[in-house]
């Protein structure tokens, strides 16, 4: 039986999954762990990161969605909110968690 963390792994899978999602966003699971996700984020228009592809490994822990995933950039960005190991410093991952975040709502923050 699925925990609870699982299901809504794969309720956000779904949600990345839909046609209308947010297109300059993708992540997915890593094949043989649903805990590890890869994703991409597609430097926006009209911005200095305009053309970029920008990956990042989510983690998540069995407590999902009630504690936040551990986050970092795998490709080098120069950001003042990243770290040089890539970690995220970012609100909603930190003292503003709340279970409402899904794995979407939290690439579109980053």
């Amino acid at each position: 039986m699925a925990s609870n963390a699982e299901r809504r792994l794969m309720k956000d899978l779904k949600k990345m999954q839909d046609e209308e999602h947010d297109q300059t966003i993708t992540a997915i699971p890593n094949d043989s762990d649903i805990f590890k996700w890869d994703a991409i984020i597609f430097g926006p228009d009209d911005t200095e990161w305009e053309g970029g592809v920008f990956k990042l490994l989510m983690e998540f822990t069995d407590q999902y969605p009630n504690k936040p995933p551990d986050i970092r950039f795998l490709t080098k960005v120069f950001h003042p909110n990243v770290y040089a190991d890539g970690r995220i410093c970012l609100d909603i991952l930190m003292n503003n968690w709340s279970p409402v975040y899904d794995v979407q709502s939290i690439l579109i923050s980053i």
